[in-house]
């Protein structure tokens, strides 16, 4: 017999099915609650509500678990490379050499933009926020390839639509990057893997070929991979509830970056960066505002560290520290900035004030470190976080039209005025 929780509301006695995932996590079905009894629950941020069932990302924040399709993300950022990831993500199992070559060299077909793209790029001025220009640009892709808006596509269309987003999302990234330089873009080289490709988009010169250092390319493949996906967070829960309406997927994506503008969501790392340079500029003195983060009537906070999600530790920190040390070491960098970020890291890590309230270094503090040390301004780091996370989207918006989930639609407990007569204006 399936089990129960039992509810009672005034006389009513309602049994809610309990629903329970393949890790055994519990979750009450209160779908039926409103017919039933005519009362609505009330959860704000929908901390409590599992909007969905999922079979994409598992999450334990209290054991710091987080795993892809089963995968614990320790293998997959040691031994896959981002591509490999996607597939994962997007058609649900590591791919074999054949489905992987066919996946690079299919992406690898779409990865330039129509040139008409760049007519209305070119009127964004020189100074404008890059999520603005992002979301402005992947929503207008839509208007490019006007099959996407077909809702009953067929899957190879569907997959073709897929394909697209993927292949042109670092494309118009770099244009992003190029444009607040004020430099032309660097066209796709279909001869260079994923990442290379936007490293070089992004960092090349169509004077002169540059070099593209190995260790550069490793950090940028484990920072995407750490970033695909993370659950129902805020920009995907947006991502699925817009495409829940059948909006098309560059639509949906575009929601989904516009969400992860957010600094409350998206911006962690970019403020990581933000606070360190702040220091700096202070004199440099850790001590003092290791003292300050300490003291309970001092409103200055640590950026970068502890997790809202994660209780014990971020399992992904534990990846990109390793990456953080090996990029600072081998590229030489030598900046004031990531000098007291290292003393910050290691106060953190042995103070017992720190150690006893589990505010260790999160992922968005060495990412910002890491795409600082390779040369990115912090007013990319979130939209490199956008192309890191565009996988776990799809999949998600992906996994949602394939379940025919109806379209989302929150309640809400009313607190306005109750009926009143109209006042006419001279009245009033």
């Amino acid at each position: 017999m399936s089990e129960t929780i039992s509810l009672k509301i005034n006389d009513n006695n309602l049994e809610l099915p309990v629903v329970t995932g393949t890790e055994d996590e519990k979750g009450i079905d209160i779908s039926k609650l409103r017919a039933e009894t005519g009362y609505v629950t009330l959860d704000r941020g929908f901390k409590n509500t599992g909007a969905t069932t999922s079979a994409i990302t598992y999450l334990d924040g209290e054991k710091g678990v987080l795993r892809y399709r089963g995968y614990a993300i320790e293998e997959l950022a040691s031994k896959s490379s981002f591509v490999e990831v996607i597939y994962l993500l997007i058609y649900g199992h590591l791919p074999s050499h054949d489905e992987l070559e066919t996946f690079r060299w299919t992406v690898r077909r779409h990865t330039l933009v129509h040139e008409d793209m760049k007519k209305f790029f070119d009127g964004f001025p020189s100074k404008s926020h890059p999520m603005g220009q992002l979301s402005a640009l992947v929503g207008a892709l839509s208007a490019f390839y006007p099959e996407s808006l077909n809702p009953n596509a067929t899957d190879e269309e569907e997959n073709l639509t897929i394909i697209k987003m993927l292949a042109k999302m670092p494309t118009i990234v770099s244009w992003i990057y190029k444009k607040s330089l004020g430099h032309p873009i660097v066209y796709p080289s279909n001869n260079l893997d994923y990442v290379t490709n936007f490293i070089n988009m992004t960092f090349g010169q169509r004077t002169e070929d540059i070099d593209i250092n190995p260790v550069a390319v490793s950090a940028m493949n484990t920072l995407l991979i750490l970033h695909a996906d993370h659950e129902q967070n805020c920009s995907t829960s947006t991502v699925r509830i817009v495409g829940s309406s059948n909006a098309n997927l560059f639509a949906s994506i575009s929601a989904g970056i516009s969400a992860l503008w957010g600094p409350l969501h998206g911006g962690a790392n970019q403020a990581v960066i933000e606070m360190l340079e702040k220091i700096k500029d202070d004199g440099g003195d850790c001590d003092k505002w290791i003292n300050k983060a300490k003291d309970k009537n001092d409103p200055f906070r640590l950026m970068g560290f502890g997790h809202r999600v994660y209780k014990n530790f971020d399992p992904r920190a534990k990846i990109i520290k390793k990456a953080c040390d090996e990029v600072l070491d081998k590229l030489g960098i030598d900046d004031p900035v990531l000098e007291i970020a290292k003393k910050l890291e290691a106060a953190a890590l042995n103070d017992q004030y720190f150690v006893d309230r589990k505010l260790y270094p999160n992922v968005d503090f060495y990412s910002g470190i890491i795409y600082r040390a390779l040369g990115f301004p912090t007013e990319m780091f979130t939209v490199l976080f956008a192309l890191g996370r565009l996988p776990g989207w799809i999949a998600q918006w992906k996994e949602m039209r394939t379940n025919k989930e109806p379209i989302g639609r929150p309640r809400q407990i009313y607190t306005g005025e109750t009926e009143r007569s109209y006042v006419d204006i001279s009245n009033r």
